[in-house]
């Protein structure tokens, strides 16, 4: 079971990376509305740039932790439940902006993970 908790961690490090530094000014069909980056993204949802580098930011965070409790297994309580509660908000987003379903699935996906990282631990 080791080897699958740090295989999800891994996965969701680099996913966050690619989606927040990688990807953050390209177009991706998982954008909220009609958005084509990032920023544009946040102004569909009616939130400022302030917004999303707080947001972005606390992900990569948490991402950064998840990846650092491979090592000190205890930070995973530091990464997993604030990541949870980002892809929360960002599923909301998604039903704020009448998304269809599919571009929640990421968000879905990952508060998923990080709940099965936290009974897994």
């Amino acid at each position: 079971m080791e080897y699958v908790t740090i295989a999800i961690k891994i996965f969701i490090f680099l996913s966050i990376f690619n989606v927040w530094v990688i990807r953050f000014h390209k177009s991706t069909p998982w954008r909220g509305g009609e958005a084509k980056s990032m920023e544009e993204e946040f102004e569909a949802y009616g939130l400022g740039k302030p917004m999303m580098y707080l947001v972005g930011g606390l992900k990569l965070l948490s991402a950064v932790l998840l990846l650092a409790s491979i090592w000190v297994p205890s930070l995973i309580f530091y990464g997993a439940p604030p990541l949870a509660i980002l892809m929360i908000g960002a599923i909301i987003m998604h039903i704020k902006v009448n998304d269809p379903i599919k571009k929640s699935l990421p968000a879905f996906i990952f508060l998923i993970l990080s709940i099965l990282l936290l009974i897994l631990k």
